[in-house]
């Protein structure tokens, strides 16, 4: 779908760039807000990034997919645009759980139940989305920026890795620790409650 999108944009045709902003500003709006401290820089960001994408489009080869490529260009415009706005993160922050959670395997002692698919557990999960969402604007910016590639827009290792220009070791101790303090953070939540 991307392919014939692209191609009528590369023609001029502006309702194949309408269909583009309408299928991926918010997967943007979500990235770029995990990597500025504003929702107003992110929109600038977003922006930015649709008119580098209108101005590199002859440039894209296709070597990636549209929205790697297009991840990447947006994750470029935040980390210029948020470079003063984050200020390096001390390393005890990137600590990732106690190691007593973890059996002498390394799988989690108590690992989560899975949801069953009825439509109370659903309910129920819809009811955490804020909370999430919470927990996830707490994350170290480069955790964050991961497990929202990962998890919520459902890039692969390899796409993520590109978009974020990092290695793929990298990419998934930043996976594992992200996923283990929302964890944390969930679980800490909860049991407020």
């Amino acid at each position: 779908m991307d392919i014939e999108q692209l191609s009528r944009l590369r023609s001029g045709d502006e309702e194949a760039f309408v269909m583009l902003v309408a299928r991926y500003q918010r997967s943007m709006l979500r990235l770029a807000r995990s990597m500025v401290s504003s929702d107003a820089v992110a929109e600038e960001v977003v922006q930015d990034t649709w008119l580098g994408v209108v101005r590199g489009i002859d440039r894209f080869e296709g070597r990636s997919s549209f929205k790697t490529w297009l991840f990447s260009i947006l994750v470029n415009r935040a980390r210029s645009a948020g470079s003063a706005e984050h200020p390096n993160t001390p390393i005890e922050a990137l600590h990732a759980v106690d190691p007593s959670r973890f059996d002498a395997q390394g799988q989690w002692a108590d690992p989560l139940e899975r949801w069953s698919e009825d439509s109370e557990d659903r309910l129920d999960a819809g009811a955490l989305t804020p909370i999430l969402n919470s927990a996830l604007d707490d994350l170290p910016p480069r955790q964050r920026q991961v497990v929202v590639l990962r998890d919520v827009e459902g890039l692969t290792n390899a796409e993520t890795c590109s978009a974020l220009s990092i290695s793929s070791g990298n990419q998934r101790i930043l996976l594992h620790r992200g996923r283990s303090r929302l964890r944390g953070m969930l679980e800490a939540k909860m049991g407020e409650d």
